[in-house]
């Protein structure tokens, strides 16, 4: 164990140093994607999941200082209160981008700045992508590197971090302030994966909000001269002993810092699901496609699953007739189900009146779940494998590659556009085409904006 500098120094400094002229272009091009594609999902979580309205309710009603925009609502409220609703609305479609290793940085980094840069004000285009690309980056090199054994929820562990250096960056900390505001952020470091295994929970999507509330918190409190905690990552109880006993690997962590911004591996999702389940949709679209395959041709389907696909199928009863929309995201089943009733997958058919629809509820039952050890999550998501066997006695098979929005198949700038569209339209306060279209061509050139805030104004003013 080294015993000087703690990593929290590395990666203040790394923060402190980063300009917008050391990222790539690609890195750029991935920090601009992500916020186009937050506010869109976060506009459409406004109007899509139920659960959003109590937690609208709360905050819009407490009130206060008007700092920082509400999506998808009128009004604006404090920055932590912002940050806190908009995360919330980020991630409850579980429509966000996420690395190609699984986990979403951006439901709380996004959310986090957007909200400190209202605050301040005439933030610009390249002084935001720099620190979402901060945030993106750090979350990659904690999330890869630690001896996760699916038991913490790392897009909220790691994602305090995250959260937390992307506001430091754009709040213009320094680099002892910015040291200060992730050991604050550890508070808010928690959250197992139990919320997201567990079933009839809203908070599966919603612990976002409380990262991004807390990096904004984190990062206040240390601008105003609170302390955080030496040897935040490496101390005897460090995150690291405590977390993940001991297990990360610290060289991997830093090589290249400064040098090589991680975040330009980002993937943006076509499907509003868990991106576990994206492998099946996939191979359930195209096998439909592929033979002319009809919701009432179909006698059984099988899913061949892993690890953690089996916690999607599991209790299996309730898995094809899931109670919540939460709960059909999470769904292997359900959305197999889906994706064989629809031929596709749009935003509007995960609605509450498909949890009823006679059709999908019908086929869900049909799909049975097939261990195999082959397909457990190592790293990298693997692509799933599927069979749909018909009444007549046919059976086509095939393995989910090459998904949209995967690695080996990335969302162009025009997809991502479409997409944005596609969730705006649904917000709890309908967008113009005309603002939807202006908000596009901000966020593409969002690097040559003087105050990149008008970004927001287009879509809430």
């Amino acid at each position: 164990m080294p015993t000087s500098p703690d990593l929290c120094q590395l990666f203040a400094n790394h923060v402190a140093e980063t300009r917008f002229e050391d990222l790539s272009k690609e890195a750029v091009e991935a920090a601009e994607k992500s916020i186009l594609d937050i506010i869109g999902v976060t506009l459409a979580g406004s109007g899509m999941e139920p659960a959003v309205r109590g937690v609208a309710d709360v905050v819009l009603d407490a009130g206060g200082r008007q700092e920082a925009s509400v999506l998808g609502f009128a009004g604006k409220v404090p920055a932590q209160s912002a940050a806190f609703l908009n995360g919330v609305m980020a991630h409850c479609l579980d429509f966000d981008d996420q690395t190609p290793w699984g986990a979403h940085p951006d439901s709380s980094v996004v959310p986090a700045v957007l909200a400190l840069a209202e605050r301040r004000g005439k933030v610009s285009g390249r002084e935001l992508i720099t620190s979402v690309a901060l945030g993106q980056d750090l979350f990659v090199r904690l999330r890869c590197n630690v001896g996760w054994r699916q038991d913490w929820n790392l897009s909220s562990v790691v994602g305090a971090f995250s959260g937390a250096a992307a506001a430091a960056c754009i709040q213009g900390l320094s680099r002892d302030q910015i040291a200060h505001a992730l050991g604050i952020a550890s508070m808010q470091s928690s959250g197992t994966m139990q919320v997201i295994f567990g079933i009839g929970s809203d908070l599966r999507g919603m612990y976002a909000g409380f990262t991004a509330q807390g990096a904004v918190m984190s990062v206040l409190l240390a601008q105003k001269g609170i302390t955080g905690i030496a040897e935040l990552f490496e101390g005897k109880a460090g995150i690291f002993n405590v977390y993940f006993g001991g297990k990360y690997e610290r060289d991997k962590m830093v090589e290249g810092l400064g040098k090589e911004y991680l975040g330009a591996s980002m993937l943006y999702k076509a499907w509003p699901a868990v991106g576990n389940v994206h492998t099946y949709i996939h191979a359930t679209i195209e096998l439909i496609k592929e033979h002319g395959l009809k919701a009432s041709d179909i006698e059984q389907i099988k899913v061949f699953v892993g690890d953690f696909h089996q916690r999607m199928c599991y209790p299996l009863d309730l898995r094809r007739a899931p109670a919540t929309l939460v709960d059909a995201k999470f769904s292997l089943p359900f959305c197999v189900a889906l994706a064989a009733a629809r031929g596709q997958i749009r935003i509007s058919d995960f609605s509450a009146a498909a949890l009823h629809d006679h059709e999908v509820l019908s086929i869900a039952q049909k799909v049975v779940p097939v261990e195999d050890s082959s397909l457990d999550w190592k790293v990298k998501i693997p692509d799933g494998r599927m069979e749909i066997m018909t009444r007549d006695g046919r059976s086509f098979a095939r393995v989910g590659n090459n998904v949209p929005g995967s690695s080996e198949a990335p969302m162009s700038w025009d997809a991502i556009a479409a997409k944005f569209r596609d969730c705006a339209s649904v917000a709890a306060v309908p967008v113009s085409a005309d603002r939807i279209t202006e908000a596009v061509d901000l966020a593409r050139n969002l690097e040559a904006l003087e105050d990149a805030t008008v970004l927001l104004k287009t879509l809430t003013s």
